[in-house]
């Protein structure tokens, strides 16, 4: 029951997020990869339709590389809690890739990763007059990107009965540190100064499995800007929710 609680404020985090900001991250990717030859694919989404499709490989038994390209092409003319007085369209892609180190910990029940790297992107927000169908306000740039994350999770499945079968599940933690600039920014068209943030991501996720290899992952977490900035700033949600494939891996799961 405790699992359901937790799954149910996952589903709902989202809705309590903001959509102002022009940087929409990601999800931090946890291959959880522990010898070479491994390698980890995914895909997640959430509410506000940010997907990112990721993938990571163990080029040896201690160095992994991973890669992710996210995109959110969204057309709101409404909310959750009803219609907007303005339609407002978002567009942004991104790609990021990075180089990191894994080991076992605790006589192999628990893994350790440490990856850094940098990503790119563009990001364009329009907002259009109800009446007019007219733009009112744009704002667009591109995004350049270094992050450093940490990975810790459990290899001891535990499971929950629902449905009248048990369902294995894994758990972890992550902590992302990005450093984010926005770069030819322009509002309503006008050249604007750049901005830049810091962002810490501390996230939580849970994967259960559902088929052989194919699990479900959860992820939900915090976003902060260690600086005040006005169109980049943490007020998008890191929740997500996808399918994870681990294949190669030691005793061939996780």
């Amino acid at each position: 029951m405790p699992f359901l609680f937790r799954a149910l404020f996952l589903l709902l985090l989202p809705l309590l997020a903001g959509c102002t900001s022009l940087y929409f991250p990601p999800p931090p990717q946890v291959p959880l990869l522990t010898q070479k030859g491994e390698w980890s694919a995914g895909i997640h989404t959430n509410f506000s339709q940010n997907t990112a499709v990721q993938g990571a490989y163990a080029i040896s038994n201690h160095l992994g590389v991973m890669g992710s390209a996210s995109f959110l092409h969204a057309n709101k003319k409404q909310s959750f809690f009803g219609s907007k007085n303005d339609r407002q369209t978002q567009d942004h892609d991104f790609v990021e890739g990075g180089l990191g180190y894994f080991t076992r910990l605790r006589q192999d029940r628990r893994v350790l990763e440490v990856y850094g790297g940098l990503g790119v992107g563009s990001t364009k927000y329009s907002e259009y007059s109800r009446e007019t169908n007219v733009p009112t306000e744009t704002r667009e740039g591109t995004l350049n990107k270094y992050f450093l994350q940490v990975n810790y999770t459990s290899k001891e499945k535990k499971s929950f009965h629902v449905l009248g079968r048990d369902w294995p599940f894994t758990y972890g933690t992550a902590l992302r540190a990005s450093y984010v600039t926005l770069n030819g920014f322009r509002l309503n068209g006008l050249a604007h100064a750049p901005e830049d943030n810091i962002f810490l991501e501390p996230i939580t996720y849970t994967r259960i499995q559902v088929l052989g290899p194919l699990q479900l992952q959860m992820i939900s977490g915090s976003n902060f800007g260690l600086k005040h900035r006005k169109y980049l700033k943490a007020a998008n949600s890191v929740f997500q929710l996808g399918i994870v494939v681990n294949l190669g891996g030691q005793n061939g799961e996780k």
